[in-house]
């Protein structure tokens, strides 16, 4: 991995996606948004109907969190990420729609991986088992969609690096592949 972070902010992710590699570390700052398995049910069957979603794809950045109840003095409770493998069904067309970025824990699909390849995207991995000391890097939170959802609703999140590493990149590094090849070697 990379000695020091690189600090990115969402705006920009769009277009330096297609340049970060497998390994590196980030400290990622901007609008991200929450959603996990039935927020992807649900913007799936918006996105077949061909309804307004809840926030464009086109250059957006998922987390894959269910954040708990908020504690006075933060904006947000615990907000680990959530095993990313769950979303897999829904994530290549967010993909072919914009989506520039996903942020959770675990290794892709091989569809998925074709998807961040295919539309110079990128996955992030944050730390699990980290949430309580992760919502100190988001400094606001607001409930867009789903409400009826609970810790699953959609949010919208205001990130303040946010620390992260490169997990599968655009060109088809995979630190889960990378990783096995190496222990096998």
């Amino acid at each position: 991995m990379s000695a020091e972070p690189l600090k990115i902010d969402t705006s920009q992710l769009k277009d330096c996606a297609g340049s970060l590699r497998a390994g590196t570390r980030v400290l990622l700052s901007g609008t991200v948004y929450t959603a996990r398995d039935a927020a992807h049910k649900r913007i799936a069957e918006l996105m077949k109907k061909r309804e307004k979603l809840p926030f464009p794809l086109d250059g957006a950045v998922i987390y894959y969190a269910g954040p708990t109840g908020t504690p006075e003095g933060l904006a947000i409770g615990s907000c680990g990420p959530t095993t990313s493998s769950r979303m897999d069904v829904y994530t290549p067309a967010m993909l072919d729609a914009g989506l520039s970025a996903m942020i959770g824990k675990g290794e892709r699909s091989e569809e998925v991986c074709e998807a961040i390849k295919r539309n110079g995207a990128v996955y992030f991995c944050a730390l699990g088992g980290a949430g309580a000391l992760a919502c100190r890097c988001i400094t606001s939170c607001e409930v867009i969609a789903f409400e009826d959802l609970g810790c699953e609703s959609v949010k919208k999140l205001t990130f303040r690096d946010f620390p992260l590493f490169v997990a599968i990149d655009s060109k088809g590094g995979n630190i889960f592949k990378e990783g096995r090849e190496a222990w096998r070697a």
